[in-house]
């Protein structure tokens, strides 16, 4: 005679991993505008450090949070848009199912939310980089976005719409392989951390996966970031993706991985940040859902 178990889960609602992402990307600010800076160098002057320094020197210490308010503009566009797509069809796909979905389904999901929610954050993503580029260029040069929508409303008007989604092609590429790297990684690396029945569902193992998963998204998509900030940082001077993949390869094969590592010291802890606040959303505010087991 076989006894029927209750359990009791929680459920991601849509719009938890914009949340997570905004939370994680207040954190990581300062670490995104230095790599943006060592990305846009013609050729390699400073390190992590002394760009650092030289940021605070000329401009002081909130310069490092410049482009702030573009950053949260991005992670409630393209974060929030990826999140729901890939945590939404997931949770209908497994409903029901005691099997987790197979990873190259995972894989897949999350490059179209990527793609998806890279061609929807273009703008935000465009601002973002300019107004932390900004801090660099000499004061006749500088485009003194007051903030993310002042950014967005300008360009359109002084540059047309088209200008808006420079480079989207580049971000919706490089959405699909972070995604991809942190949704799909992250959701293997937890399924097998679990299995090993020495963890819970707890920060411990939360820590492990996304660490895992920040470490694989940033080797995926470093080549296709460095190109991307060029793009949309330049004034005029590429006439295209393909144009600025020429330009950066003049430069060397490791000019497709120059700021690795501040990426990964960035990148890293940005996932790792959005991961954890994400879980803990989804245990103490998450939709409940009764699963029964015989």
């Amino acid at each position: 005679m076989g006894f029927e178990v209750m359990a009791e889960k929680r459920v991601s609602r849509w719009y938890f991993g914009g949340l997570a992402s905004c939370a994680a990307a207040c954190c990581t600010h300062p670490l995104d505008l230095i790599k943006v800076h060592l990305q846009t160098q013609q050729e390699v002057k400073m390190r992590m450090t002394g760009m650092a320094l030289r940021v605070v020197r000329s401009d002081g210490v909130l310069a490092l949070y410049s482009g702030l308010s573009a950053s949260m503009c991005r992670q409630l566009t393209y974060s929030m848009t990826r999140f729901a797509i890939y945590e939404t069809v997931r949770d209908k796909v497994a409903d029901g199912k005691q099997e987790p979905m197979p990873f190259y389904q995972k894989v897949l999901l999350a490059s179209f939310g990527g793609l998806t929610g890279g061609f929807i954050g273009t703008p935000a993503d465009m601002v973002n980089v300019r107004m932390q580029n900004d801090v660099k260029l000499p004061p006749e040069l500088r485009r003194n976005y007051a903030h993310a929508l002042d950014g967005v409303i300008r360009v359109w008007r002084e540059e047309g719409i088209r200008k808006l989604f420079s480079g989207a092609s580049m971000a919706s590429s490089r959405g699909a392989l972070v995604s991809v790297g942190q949704l799909s990684c992250y959701d293997q690396a937890k399924q097998l951390v679990l299995g090993t029945g020495i963890f819970t569902d707890n920060i411990a193992t939360h820590f492990i996966a996304s660490f895992i998963a920040g470490g694989c998204a940033t080797v995926l998509c470093q080549p296709m970031d460095v190109v991307k900030t060029r793009l949309m940082s330049s004034k005029g001077e590429y006439g295209g993706v393909i144009h600025c993949l020429r330009d950066t390869a003049k430069l060397g094969p490791k000019a497709f991985y120059k700021g690795l590592v501040p990426a990964g010291i960035r990148l890293i802890p940005h996932t790792v940040l959005t991961f954890i606040f994400l879980e803990q959303l989804r245990l103490y505010f998450g939709i409940r859902v009764i699963t029964s087991t015989a």
